[in-house]
């Protein structure tokens, strides 16, 4: 009998088999936040759904294909302003602007990564920051008189399914809840794919896996783009939430706290990703006095992270590839 298994064959412990059942449980324990919480958590708990689900796309960038992305808000932006554009000035009802969205994040995606993949490093994330820069400066400045300026856009309604407005807090925190659930299944099915392993290879040592015929620049585009699709996806989703889009919503400041969310709650770590966004959206609300200082709590956290343990909070198993 050999003794030598290969890791990605081997039966689950029963602690991961504990884990897997957890997730669904909780995901299906949340679905009665609007039935036991008040109004404002709802509106929580949607907005966690939707960070998480931005989160998860940048997870794909940085956890998986490792490379830095500072200008992830960019693709979430281009989502929300979509919906916003196409239903206030064309009339589109709203769910047809969801995979309009999506497409033409994930199109600018892969053009702006097509160019800069090849760079490493700090490099790339400086790049990454001029597109955020230039994204938030053209909203601002009215492009083609559709972005609003400044103030923005404002009477974002919620879609109509099989003849249901979603037009409440709680119908909207139900339709954020099961398009999350969707992208945990996604990224569950990326993980186990041979795309999602490429990723994994392209990551932890390139030059092997191009000496083994993987196509990086390909790869990595691939990774952009579909990052950003999902990252659309939830754009569309937060024009519902807020019923408004501004620039003041995609900065760089925002791109930081997505890059850091994957940073401290762990690379490639679904877990890790959703703790790292309960952690900057939803722990700050139990302690309401305080959360005008999360982002310096959220700072600390991640330098105390970054020493004690690097690797995040919650990071991904190790042996599979």
């Amino acid at each position: 009998m050999d003794k030598h298994i290969n890791p990605s064959t081997r039966a689950p412990s029963g602690t991961a088999r504990v884990l897997r059942l957890a997730g669904p449980a909780l995901w299906a324990l949340g679905l009665l936040i609007p039935q036991l919480l008040s109004p404002a958590w709802i509106t929580i708990g949607g907005i966690f759904a939707i960070y998480s689900i931005v989160a998860l796309s940048q997870d794909i960038v940085l956890g998986r294909a490792g490379m830095y992305d500072m200008g992830h808000a960019v693709f979430f932006g281009i989502g929300a302003y979509t919906c916003a554009i196409l239903s206030l000035f064309y009339n589109w009802p709203v769910l047809w602007t969801i995979p309009v969205a999506i497409l033409l994040a994930a199109a600018l995606g892969a053009i702006l990564s097509a160019p800069i993949v090849k760079l490493r490093g700090d490099y790339l994330l400086v790049v990454t920051i001029g597109f955020n820069a230039i994204f938030v400066l053209a909203m601002q400045n009215n492009l083609f008189g559709l972005t609003g300026g400044a103030d923005g856009l404002f009477g974002v309604s919620g879609p109509t399914l099989f003849g249901h407005m979603f037009g409440t807090q709680s119908d909207l925190f139900y339709l954020d809840w099961i398009v999350l659930a969707i992208v945990l299944w996604l990224m569950r099915n990326l993980d186990r794919s041979s795309l999602g392993r490429t990723f994994r290879y392209l990551k932890h040592d390139e030059l092997a896996a191009t000496t083994l015929g993987v196509n990086a620049r390909n790869y990595k585009v691939a990774a952009f783009a579909l990052s950003a699709g999902l990252a659309g996806l939830a754009g569309t989703l937060f024009a519902m939430q807020l019923s408004a889009v501004s620039p003041g919503s995609f900065r760089f400041t925002d791109s930081v706290v997505l890059f850091a969310i994957v940073l401290v709650g762990g690379q490639a770590s679904v877990p890790g990703v959703l703790l790292g966004t309960a952690m900057m959206f939803v722990v700050p609300q139990i302690f309401t006095e305080f959360a005008q200082y999360r982002y310096l709590a959220f700072g600390v956290a991640m330098i105390l992270v970054m020493i004690l343990r690097p690797q995040g909070i919650w990071p991904a198993r190790k042996g599979v590839i």
